[in-house]
């Protein structure tokens, strides 16, 4: 199993055990205060409680334990997600408005898709070309900032073949929506059959996006024009309506 899904599982699965544990212990105490305590059964106020120390120091130090807890689990896990394993294959992910680019160890790159071998440590190193984006793959439990001039990096173990999402969780524009790709984890020889022969699976740059003409084409991260006018020409020029004119003739 993917190390870093193990530890990110078993970290929400502790809290929410903790957060139901006490939510069942709090709404059982208040159930039984409204009818022990209620006006039916103590039509003359009971005076005689006092505080009591012991009781205090119980609420006061179990929290404080409960909370530790999380925190040393959450700071072990945190390790081993920024622990990069020696023998891990890098690749380089870098971020534009609104696609991603994948670089490997053997300077091939891919667009949108990325190609990795399954059973293998990977470590990406994470940039930016514009704004910030955040590499974000929900199956391996990672996120990670991309920040223009600057590296960051990550990891996850490919432990199983198949597809996966890839998000920008960070918004970055009026496209953010779309920019979305995939892991394809596949078979180790498949995987250097790919990345050793020229890139055959590269998308056709000669397409343009369908999202709207002047903005990134989310595939391949080009910015395509709108050739279909003519600059100059009159479907280009905007003419002032006379009527919204502001001037103001003097009159005689």
């Amino acid at each position: 199993m993917n190390p870093v899904v193990e530890v990110v599982d078993n970290s929400f699965i502790f809290i929410i055990a903790i957060s139901a544990l006490l939510l069942a212990g709090i709404t059982a105490a208040m159930i039984y205060f409204v009818f022990r305590y209620s006006e039916k059964n103590n039509p003359k106020p009971d005076q005689s409680i006092t505080g009591n120390t012991t009781l205090e120091v119980v609420w006061t130090v179990i929290p404080l334990l409960l909370v530790l807890a999380m925190f040393f689990y959450g700071y072990i896990g945190f390790k081993d997600i920024r622990n990069i394993p020696p023998d891990a294959m890098v690749v380089k992910v870098t971020g534009r408005m609104w696609a991603w680019s994948f670089e490997y160890e053997n300077k091939r790159k891919s667009d949108t898709l990325l190609y990795l071998p399954v059973g293998r440590n990977v470590k990406f190193e994470l940039s930016s070309a514009d704004v910030i984006h955040s590499f974000y793959v929900p199956a391996f439990r990672v996120k990670e900032d991309c920040v223009p001039n600057r590296t960051n990096y990550m990891w996850f173990h490919t432990s199983q073949e198949g597809t996966y999402d890839v998000l920008c969780a960070e918004y970055c524009g009026m496209n953010h929506s779309f920019m979305l790709g995939k892991v394809i984890v596949l078979p180790e020889k498949d995987f250097l059959e790919w990345v050793k022969v020229p890139d055959t699976l590269k998308t056709d740059t000669t397409k343009t996006s369908t999202i709207s003409p002047g903005v990134v084409a989310p595939m391949t991260g080009e910015i395509k024009a709108d050739t279909s006018k003519t600059n100059g020409s009159k479907k280009d020029t905007i003419k002032a309506n006379t009527k919204d004119t502001l001037q103001r003739r003097e009159k005689k």
